[in-house]
């Protein structure tokens, strides 16, 4: 996955804060109700869908599909949308000089791509609206669906302040369009289980319609068997061990249900783990650990989905632990959780700010007289707010990853006062916050993901190879795909090429990177290890490579484009062609594969099919540089100057001072 859904710009708090607030949650050790294991842990215990509960609890259901959660996804629709449409909704990106205009034609949502000069548009691309992300109280986001490949779109709907702008990480020249990748960790927060399509990264075979019962209470299909069976429990006395009902978890298990989705982060996976893993009871440090960046004089900046990090820094949270009532049916009863605070059933649009005082009421009856202020003073002071306590110890502020967006601040304080800085920010480190000690793997490959996922910070990789042993053949085995890593992102290929000739290619392509997961960690691997072979100009073994590559991930089509790059290079036009009319089959948006296969019918000095491919691929993107030089190229060879000259024109207007198109400008100036 290249980029996140949303933008994890990870600025965060001092580190001395981190260390008092971090793991407070008890264990479960010695408490006389878990005495059991959930049977719904096991991987093999189906989840059944939420119209399946809905049948025994439909007040609980009505309610909660009217939350944020049961809000989170769906299809483009009337009722879905959350934005207004009007002929002046339009958002220009001054980088890319393209402006967005979102409209309905019928039943379809629209998303129009346009440029304009003076008053012509000199293009256009419409393209549909398949899904919705988002309940509308932040903010409506836009996916469109292409033979089950998911990207997002770039525009969305600010409804707090009731505007249309580029979605976050679009912004300042940094424009994906309509590529941004929707992969399986994005996904698997914003909706429930989706049946997702091994050896891809964005690809899907069937897509729920928002979060359901199940991913807070896990699959239910032994707890429906055993309801049928009539085996039911006096849950007021006893736990369901058939179902997870979160607030008779353990503390530490409780917070990892919310956690899972609810600790925006740097989320790294534990060894054969995959997002859709983790289930409700298990804990959430055995599927992934889960990290931060933090900064010195940085305190009062979060981001969108830090509610637990935040939380568990405040003092409340710290001090709740002594009034953990370990043997209770509801061990968090007397305690801080998020579920003190908010019924995951019922909207916090709805909830009632009593429901929010009297848990705040619960530990502080009495107003006492401070030094600074009298009761009177104080009691003046609430009245003012009317009693409510969010006001002051929790407001709401922006989220440094997320523009237009005020949120409340889980960070809760006696004086929530701006930050008085006292000098620059300074990065700390990254800290995990769900695990004390992860292992040197799991470190190195969140620095790895910081500098590669959320920025190009070299320290990030020096940081990362603190971590990565490689002395012996046994250090290069267990650290192999991490070093490699490593090394891609330092363009250091000689260094790959040194790691990966310590084993016969034999060994691995066969045996040591020659898994299918959900990551698709060996076929990156063999990618990276091609890569460096095609820059050290070994074709051939690079070919083996993104072979394999293909074999591991045959739905990741970069994959199959540079395996298409490769057959070029080695005059195997016919093998090229397949595959780049495989990747158009896949998906007919891939503006490198058109340009790609224009350039094998150039060289097989087929032009009519070049300039149709070249169009094709120019229509998706008129700024795809590959496919403008190659134009260029096609129109020279048939002395077609002017046409040439027009194009470079062009892209001479978007960068008036690249040298290698004034030198081709030049060039045929003198042949005019």
């Amino acid at each position: 996955m290249t980029k996140s859904f949303f933008r994890n710009i990870f600025i965060s708090l001092p580190f001395f804060l981190i260390i008092a607030s971090l793991f407070k949650c008890s264990s479960s050790k010695n408490n006389e109700f878990q005495k059991e294991t959930y049977k719904n842990l096991d991987s093999n215990v189906h989840y059944v869908g939420m119209l399946v509960c809905k049948e025994c609890h439909s007040n609980i259901y009505e309610t909660f599909i009217e939350t944020g959660m049961g809000k989170s996804f769906d299809r483009a629709t009337k009722t879905k949308t959350s934005a207004h449409f009007g002929n002046n909704d339009v958002v220009h990106d001054k980088f890319s000089d393209l402006n967005y205009h979102p409209f309905w034609s019928g039943d379809s949502m629209n998303i129009m791509e346009f440029r304009l000069e003076k008053k012509d548009t000199t293009f256009k691309r419409i393209e549909t609206v398949n899904y919705i992300v988002g309940s509308g109280q932040h903010t409506n986001s836009h996916i469109f669906n292409t033979n089950g490949y998911l990207h997002q779109m770039p525009m969305t709907f600010y409804t707090q302040k009731g505007k249309w702008d580029l979605p976050p990480g679009f912004e300042n020249g940094e424009n994906e369009r309509f590529s941004r990748k929707i992969g399986l960790e994005c996904m698997s927060c914003h909706n429930s289980l989706p049946e997702f399509v091994l050896g891809s990264e964005n690809r899907y075979s069937n897509i729920p319609n928002g979060i359901g019962c199940e991913r807070c209470h896990g699959p239910g299909e032994i707890h429906v068997k055993e309801m049928q069976a009539g085996m039911t429990v006096n849950v007021s006395k006893q736990i369901d061990y058939s179902i997870v009902n979160p607030a008779k978890l353990p503390i530490d298990l409780q917070f990892d249900v919310c956690q899972r989705c609810h600790l925006q982060g740097n989320a790294v996976l534990k060894s054969g783990k995959s997002f859709f893993d983790f289930r409700p009871g298990m804990k959430l440090s055995d599927m992934e650990t889960v990290f931060l960046p933090k900064y010195a004089n940085a305190e009062d900046e979060f981001i969108m989905a830090s509610h637990a990090d935040r939380l568990k820094m405040s003092q409340c949270f710290i001090k709740s632990e002594g009034k953990i009532e370990k043997n209770s049916l509801r061990p968090y009863k007397n305690g801080l959780t998020c579920v003190i605070c908010h019924n995951p059933h019922v909207s916090v649009k709805v909830t009632r700010k009593e429901v929010f005082n009297n848990a705040c009421k619960s530990c502080h009856l009495s107003l006492n007289p401070s030094k600074k202020k009298t009761c009177s003073e104080t009691q003046a002071i609430r009245n003012k707010v009317q009693n409510n306590c969010v006001s002051c110890h929790m407001p709401k502020s922006s989220a440094i990853d997320i523009p237009h967006v005020s949120i409340t601040d889980h960070f809760i304080r006696k004086n929530v006062k701006k930050q008085d800085v006292a000098g620059i920010k300074k990065f700390i480190g990254l800290v995990a916050i769900n695990e004390k000690n992860p292992e040197p793997k799991v470190k190195a490959e969140a620095y790895l993901n910081q500098y590669e996922k959320f920025t190009h910070d070299l320290p990030l990789l020096d940081s990362a190879k603190k971590y990565l042993q490689d002395k012996t053949i046994d250090e290069i085995k267990n650290n192999l795909s991490l070093l490699v890593r490593f090394c891609f992102l330092k363009n250091d290929y000689k260094r790959i090429l040194y790691y990966s000739s310590r084993f016969s290619q034999h060994f691995l392509l066969t045996t040591l990177l020659n898994h299918i997961s959900y990551s698709n960690n060996d076929a990156w691997t063999c990618y990276r290890i091609a890569q460096a072979y095609t820059n050290t100009g070994r074709i051939n073994d690079a070919y083996l490579f993104f072979k394999k590559a293909t074999e591991l991930a045959p739905y990741n089509l970069d994959f199959q484009d540079k395996l298409g790059v490769n057959l070029v290079s080695q005059n195997k036009t016919e093998d090229a062609i397949k595959i780049y009319e495989k990747i158009i089959s896949e998906d007919p948006k891939d503006a490198s594969a058109y340009s790609n296969l224009g350039f094998i019918y150039f060289i097989k000095h087929d032009f009519t099919s070049a300039e149709i491919n070249y169009d094709k691929s120019l229509a998706l993107d008129p700024d795809f540089k590959t496919a403008l030089m190659n134009k260029i190229q096609l129109y020279v060879t048939q002395n077609k100057n002017s046409q040439a000259t027009s194009i470079l024109n062009q892209m001479l207007r978007k960068n008036p001072h690249d040298q290698r198109l004034l030198s081709i400008k030049q060039k045929l100036g003198n042949k005019i």
